[in-house]
């Protein structure tokens, strides 16, 4: 242990563990999935974030090694704990710049919001040094004044490469492609079930997909047509749940743009 910390006190992190874990340190291979609890906070102790009352409930972060996740320090720090260990990590700025980026995302996620909402039209760097609201003032002060940050990290479960079915997140562009028949075949299950609310989040996380591939094609082009035309039924699907359920104004908004998308735009690719 005395090694991981002179290498993380090198890296501009310092260690404080509060609570050992057990069994031996994994070696985290590419692929490991790690399950832990945050709670981000300012130095002098202002919090920012903490997993466990985020949106009103507790959902760990999780974690696939290996993806490139936007904030590479949890990655680094994760590694170098076991499970049930909970240890508080000091990080210098150099690491906690990209933060705020970070943070506005797991707080959509953690309302229902897609989490790429708000930073479409350019890349991280860009995003910290713009001159545009975060939409929450704490992180535009964190914006405006980059400084360390600390994370309590309380590392629940480490699971092995081939132990898991991955998450829509974390899988290829193919994968998801390949998934989203059956997330919409899941999602229909589900209403049959009359299990309204988990049909639409199934409708949600499938559409949230396929607009996150979309981004990636030319608007008009032959493949953006056919995700958007793939969109449309999945689209109905979460208003009619969304309509069951009582919330008529999202149900008008999503039918309203789908009969202005689709008021002559596609007739030749039916």
């Amino acid at each position: 242990m005395e090694e991981i910390d002179i290498k993380l006190r090198a890296d501009g992190i310092q260690k404080k563990v509060t609570s050992p874990g057990k069994g031996e340190l994994s070696t985290f291979p590419d692929g490991t999935k790690v399950k832990f609890h945050y709670h981000t906070s300012l130095c002098d102790g202002t919090v920012l974030d903490d997993s466990r009352t985020m949106g009103g409930h507790s959902k760990p972060m999780e974690l696939i090694l290996g993806k490139k996740f936007k904030l590479p320090v949890w990655e680094q720090v994760v590694t170098t704990m076991r499970e049930g260990e909970i240890a508080e990590f000091t990080c210098d700025v150099m690491h906690t710049a990209l933060y705020p980026l970070v943070s506005r995302s797991l707080r959509n996620i953690s309302h229902g919001k897609d989490p790429l909402e708000g930073q479409r039209h350019c890349c991280g760097i860009a995003q910290v040094h713009s001159h545009h609201s975060m939409g929450h003032p704490d992180l535009d002060n964190l914006q405006a004044n980059p400084q360390p940050l600390v994370f309590t990290l309380e590392m629940l479960e480490i699971l092995p490469p081939g132990s898991f079915q991955l998450e829509i997140w974390a899988m290829t562009d193919e994968e998801k492609m390949q998934a989203i028949p059956h997330i919409h075949e899941d999602g229909n299950a589900l209403f049959k079930s009359g299990d309204i609310t988990a049909a639409a989040e199934k409708y949600y996380s499938a559409i949230a997909c396929l607009k996150n591939l979309q981004m990636k094609e030319r608007p008009g082009d032959d493949h953006w047509i056919k995700l958007d035309l793939m969109i449309t039924p999945l689209l109905l699907n979460y208003c009619q749940c969304k309509n069951l359920l009582g919330q008529y104004y999202e149900v008008l908004e999503h039918c309203s743009s789908i009969i202005n998308k689709y008021d002559g735009k596609y007739q030749n690719q039916a």
